[in-house]
């Protein structure tokens, strides 16, 4: 498919007939690429329920059934840039997990996320908004299992080597994630400290705490249930 292109017209002298001038007319690939991009920029800036989609066809300058061809309506819109941006993150931070020792792995993936939330602001902010479509292809707490999943497999090998339960390595996994997670949502807004400060700190506390990790860790209060 290929977009219809307005025309200019000029003229040289009252015998002359209009000259028309053509643009470059948009393929059906770079349409939908533009629209992807005017969505995923209403999307972080008004949500899934503050954008319409005769704003996201006249951002395009184009008519709404454009918009309903390509996507067919904002939902299709919505759940295919959730997907590109979960898929964009998740491969972020699994290619990020090249070092060997386990604190500099830890390292990466911080980095990896912090880095993430800097280059793609807009696609962060639609990620970590709740999904307002069932449909949606994912979450971001879907996405954060995803990390930790390939995180796992790292905590497991480190807990076996040192005679700890690597049973018990999902559930630090989801912790070490979710604290990596958390802490970038709030640096999304704040920016402040610097993004390797953030990385340090981070990699401190999740380092110096598996490093005095309890193979048994007791509760100190009185519930116990």
């Amino acid at each position: 498919m290929i977009d219809a292109v307005a025309t200019d017209s000029s003229s040289t002298s009252s015998n002359e007939k209009p000259r028309r001038t053509r643009r470059t007319r948009m393929t059906g690939a770079e349409r939908r690429q533009q629209l992807l991009e005017i969505g995923r920029t209403l999307f972080a800036a008004k949500g899934f329920e503050g954008t319409s989609v005769e704003e996201i066809a006249a951002k395009a300058g184009v008519s709404k059934p454009v918009v309903y061809e390509h996507f067919g309506g904002k939902e299709g819109l919505y759940a295919v840039v959730v997907d590109r941006e979960m898929r964009r993150l998740l491969d972020m931070v699994t290619g990020s997990l090249t070092a060997g020792h386990p604190r500099e792995l830890c390292e990466q993936a911080a980095f990896a996320l912090l880095d993430y939330i800097e280059e793609y602001t807009d696609g962060f902010r639609i990620l970590v908004r709740d999904s307002p479509i069932p449909q949606s292809t994912g979450s971001f707490a879907s996405l954060i299992s995803d990390i930790a999943t390939q995180v796992e497999d790292i905590l497991g090998r480190e807990f076996k080597s040192r005679g700890f339960d690597p049973k018990l390595a999902p559930l630090y996994a989801q912790a070490l994630v979710g604290m990596v997670a958390l802490t970038g949502q709030w640096w999304l807004d704040v920016r402040r400290p610097k993004k390797a400060e953030v990385a340090a700190h981070l990699v401190n506390l999740a380092w110096h705490g598996l490093d005095g990790l309890e193979q048994k860790p007791r509760l100190i209060g009185h519930r116990r249930s």
